[in-house]
């Protein structure tokens, strides 16, 4: 992909924004490795190579092991994810394809058995971060 416009420069101020978004969403209570697994599955379904391959660096500086990177796109199939963990995914996904049929009533349930109210609004705050970041880096053209 070829670099259109730095988003940094033409605009710092909304540059400043999205990073306070990103330390709230980081700072507000989800484990790290999962935080990232979220950001790499997200950042999969919209293409965004850039944050794909930011985030699977950060995941294995988090200590994550990397057939749980290599294998996030078939976390459904695969064992060594937790029901918290697959229950996070299946709401970044939904989250993510709101547009296609929101979230559905049995990912919600899923989702508030291994999290409070606050850590859901953390969950969805994060996975709506990480869905903007994806899409000003293909708006902008940022490249790997």
């Amino acid at each position: 992909m070829t670099t259109r416009l730095n988003h940094t420069k033409a605009y710092p101020e909304a540059f400043q924004i999205m990073l306070k978004n990103e330390e709230f969403a980081k700072n507000s209570g989800i484990e790290t490795k999962l935080y990232e697994l979220i950001k790499i599955r997200v950042s999969q379904i919209n293409g965004c190579a850039f944050c794909i391959d930011m985030h699977t660096s950060d995941t294995r500086k988090a200590g994550e092991e990397e057939k749980r990177i290599y294998l996030l796109n078939a976390w459904r199939e695969a064992s060594f994810y937790s029901d918290k963990e697959k229950a996070a995914l299946e709401l970044a996904e939904e989250v993510t394809k709101i547009s296609e049929k929101g979230v559905s009533e049995g990912c919600y349930e899923k989702v508030r058995k291994h999290f409070d109210e606050r850590e859901f609004v953390s969950l969805i705050f994060l996975i709506n971060t990480i869905n903007s970041w994806n899409r000003i880096a293909i708006s902008t053209g940022m490249g790997v």
